[in-house]
């Protein structure tokens, strides 16, 4: 009698750094002599605030992180509206533009390469609220 397929999924997550890092794990259970196969996804999260004082800055203008799925999330602790977004090597996402206490997020699939993370409010990134996320 053929024994049905399961999956087992295990989540770790781990501090790195200046950002954080969870990986999963999926294996299949075919209960064939091969026993189990296992494939892994990796996904980075970076946290940045906007300035606190009215400033057009974040906290941080240098990002790290892990090629794969990258989220950027940022804390808003500032009277003016502020998001944030990912840029370069043909990425070109936006998060939603957010007020005082809120946050803004973008998730990406990123290669190795040099990004710019930026807020996208009008006239924000011209004015200097930018900053180098590199993906290695």
């Amino acid at each position: 009698m053929p024994v049905p397929h399961r999956l087992l999924a295990l989540t770790a997550a781990a501090s790195v750094g200046a950002f954080g890092v969870a990986a999963v794990a999926v294996a299949k259970d075919d209960g064939g002599a091969g026993g189990a196969t296992a494939t892994a996804a990796r996904t980075t999260s970076l946290h940045v605030s906007a300035n606190s004082k009215n400033k057009l800055r974040f906290n941080t203008s240098h990002l790290k992180a892990r090629a794969g799925k990258v989220t950027i999330v940022m804390s808003n602790p500032s009277n003016l509206p502020h998001g944030v977004a990912i840029e370069g090597h043909g990425v070109d996402k936006d998060g939603k533009i957010v007020g005082k206490g809120k946050t803004s997020r973008v998730t990406v699939t990123l290669k190795r390469g040099t990004y710019t993370f930026y807020c996208p409010f009008d006239g924000h990134r011209k004015a200097g609220m930018k900053g180098k996320l590199v993906v290695r």
